[in-house]
């Protein structure tokens, strides 16, 4: 275990299968394939990638097939989460070598232990339903397993981020418990960060003592408009994702990735001198 520690997170790939296109636009299976590529060109590999829900488009088990497909390349540790549109069961059926999916009964809840930050993951899915919620007794055990690290830096991740956004149609399935949560963060100020996705936009605010966000998607992100009564829209803006630094005596930073290709970089200076 190092000082340094650099996490992944993709989040709302929406994976179909056969070739189809998300709402007959997105290829969400080429955007993938797209982002892991660009991801394997960074100068420091990331130490592991957390998916934080939205995998699939339907949850079926063919596009669970498709997404492990296409997450071969990644030789690192990949967590993935459920969002509102994955099935719990299915993703644990078809990734029976992802043990930490079955470390509890029932919701699909699980720590990561094996590095400099710990990883607690959250299952904020309700059944056929676009909104969220975390159970009493899944707080309680977030509670719990918070409690018995409390000197190590942690990251507590959902797919339902806990706060209002200000776009209108979102907010009209969110978490639906977001103070119950951060009642609980707020007496752990070990948590460096809770992290989220469902926005398909990268969001921050203050919360339980520490930071709440969101991470864009790797295919589509949802239409910033800011109105109470914003129309379900989707545009598409430049694919990322985001990178999570943690290191020894600094803490927790994080960085929005743009996924494509770019002219440069480009030297600022040359022999020493600031190029004219």
């Amino acid at each position: 275990m190092t000082d340094r520690f650099l996490l992944a997170q993709i989040t709302d790939m929406h994976i179909k299968a056969g070739g189809k296109l998300s709402y007959r636009v997105v290829d969400t299976e080429t955007s993938l394939a797209r982002c892991i590529a660009h991801l394997l060109r960074l100068p420091q590999l990331p130490d592991a990638v957390l998916f934080t829900g939205d995998l699939t488009d339907f949850g079926r088990p063919d596009e669970y097939d498709n997404l492990a497909r296409l997450l071969t390349p990644l030789p690192m540790p990949v967590f993935l989460m459920p969002g509102n549109h994955d099935d719990p069961a299915a993703m644990r059926e078809r990734f029976p070598s992802h043990a930490y999916m079955r470390q509890r009964p029932g919701k699909l809840d699980y720590v990561i232990d094996a590095f400099a930050l710990r990883i607690v993951a959250l299952d904020s899915t309700i059944p056929r339903q676009s909104g969220g919620e975390l159970s009493a007794a899944q707080l309680q055990w977030l509670d719990e397993t918070l409690r018995a690290e409390r000197s190590k830096p942690t990251l507590v991740a959902l797919h339902h981020p806990p706060f209002w956004t200000g776009i209108g149609h979102m907010d009209k399935m969110p978490l639906s418990n977001p103070a119950d949560l951060e009642a609980v963060i707020a007496r752990h100020p070990q948590v460096e960060r809770v992290v989220a996705g469902h926005l398909h936009r990268p969001i921050v605010k203050r919360f339980g003592g520490t930071i709440a966000s969101t991470s864009p998607s790797p295919s589509h992100q949802v239409a910033l408009d800011l109105a109470d009564d914003a129309a379900s829209r989707f545009v598409m803006e430049p694919p990322a994702f985001q990178l999570h630094l943690w290191r020894e005596g600094v803490g927790l930073v994080s960085h929005t990735a743009a996924i494509g290709e770019f002219a440069g970089p480009y030297p600022f200076y040359e022999g020493g001198k600031l190029i004219d």
